[in-house]
C-alpha cells in the first residue's frame, strides 16, 4: 500500500490533514494570534520538508546484503 505513495503525495497529505485540523480549531473557538500562525506554519512545513530531502530514490542496502558482498570471492 505504501509503496504506491509518492513523497510529494505524502507531503501533501500532511499539509492537508493539518489544514483540516486548524480549521476544525478554528471553528470551535481557538485564539488566531501571530505565535499559534507560526506554530502551525512550522508543524505543517518542516515534516514535509525534512522528508522530502532525506526520502532519496534507492534504498540503503541492508546489513545482510553488506555482509553477503564481503564474503563473495573476487571476480
Amino acid at each position: 500500500m505504501l509503496k504506491d505513495l509518492s513523497r510529494a503525495r505524502l507531503a501533501g497529505g500532511w499539509g492537508a490533514t493539518l489544514a483540516v485540523i486548524g480549521s476544525l480549531g478554528v471553528a470551535a473557538g481557538a485564539p488566531v494570534s501571530t505565535s499559534n500562525v507560526g506554530l502551525w506554519l512550522v508543524a505543517c512545513l518542516v515534516p514535509p520538508s525534512v522528508m522530502l530531502v532525506a526520502w532519496r530514490g534507492a534504498r540503503s542496502p541492508t546489513n545482510a546484503e553488506v555482509l553477503s558482498t564481503a564474503h563473495r570471492p573476487p571476480v
